[in-house]
């Protein structure tokens, strides 16, 4: 009777083992299909700081979410995170910003605020800047990554004053970027 209940509790131990094991497998796996879809978006040349995509990764599923300026880029993104190693599906949820002149000018004011100034200019330096800026109907969000918090908020104070009705300031600092991949690995 003591050693049935042993082989069943040794059983019952190496099956969690092993699930757990697989859950381990598969967030890993997960991981590297999401840092594939990720190298896969900021390497695609039409992809502006005007485009904001998100990037979710369930059992290979991919979901991918954002705004972009143009419909082509909504097909061309899909094909490139289908030809990613372990991607089973893709939810394509990205949305066509509205065509608007407004919105178009409002972009380009905002950019050369944020982008002329000297604190930015590292960025604007770079092949994919890191600060994005979205703007629907007049509506402005800010997304993307800053070194530090005085920067989050100095983005946001020059994009305020070009005839938006609002800004949504969502960029996040190196260090939440890092606590948060670090709390999905």
């Amino acid at each position: 009777m003591t050693v049935t209940r042993l082989l069943t509790a040794g059983l019952l131990a190496l099956t969690l083992a092993a699930s757990a094991r697989a859950e381990d497998v598969v967030e890993r796996k997960d991981f590297q299909i999401f840092q594939g879809v990720a190298r896969q978006v900021q390497q695609y040349v039409n992809f502006t700081v005007f485009d904001s995509v998100n990037a979710s990764v369930q059992d290979g599923v991919v979901t991918l979410t954002g705004k972009v300026t143009m419909p082509y880029k909504v097909q061309d993104l899909t094909r490139r995170v289908s030809r990613v190693e372990g991607v089973r599906k893709i939810d394509n949820q990205i949305q066509v910003l509205p065509v608007s002149r407004f919105d178009d000018e409002l972009r380009l004011r905002i950019a050369r605020a944020i982008y002329g100034n000297p604190s930015f200019w590292q960025y604007a330096s770079m092949a994919n800047p890191p600060i994005h800026i979205v703007v629907e109907q007049g509506r402005v969000k800010l997304e993307g990554t800053v070194n530090s918090h005085v920067e989050r908020m100095l983005a946001q104070s020059l994009a305020i004053g070009y005839g938006e009705f609002s800004v949504e300031n969502r960029l996040k600092t190196d260090a939440e970027v890092e606590a948060e991949l670090e709390r999905i690995d």
